[in-house]
């Protein structure tokens, strides 16, 4: 069971993160790296939808089916995270500065919230 540390440090790396891309956006008077934020606070959720929905009990593999879909889903949405702040800065829209910061803080931001539910995810005992 994680301890108070844990939270502590994991909510510092999340404030990091979110200042990474707020600081991307207002030093440079460029706000379209905010939908980063978007994108990897969307991310988790068809990886936890489709682990709901699929039943671990089968001895078929009728559910692996669902919890590829949710895999695929979460991947493509960490990996739009990362390519976004590349095409607008491809594009000219924000700076290569503004690139650099958004995707860090991204990658805080997505790996904070994968860690929160690593350390705790409840353990069913049968």
């Amino acid at each position: 069971m994680p301890g108070l540390k844990t939270i502590i440090a994991l909510s510092f790396v999340l404030a990091v993160g979110f200042l990474l891309v707020i600081l991307s956006c207002a030093l440079w008077n460029q706000y379209y790296p905010l939908l980063v934020v978007a994108t990897y606070v969307i991310a988790p959720l068809p990886n936890w939808i489709c682990s709901r929905c699929s039943n671990p009990d089968d001895f078929d593999s009728s559910g692996t089916a669902v919890l590829d879909l949710g895999r695929f889903c979460t991947g493509f949405f960490v990996l739009m995270g990362i390519a976004l702040p590349v095409v607008l800065a491809h594009s000219a829209l924000i700076t290569t500065g503004a690139m650099v910061m958004s995707i860090a803080g991204g990658l805080l931001i997505y790996g904070t919230i994968i860690s929160f539910g690593m350390f705790f995810q409840e353990e069913s005992d049968f």
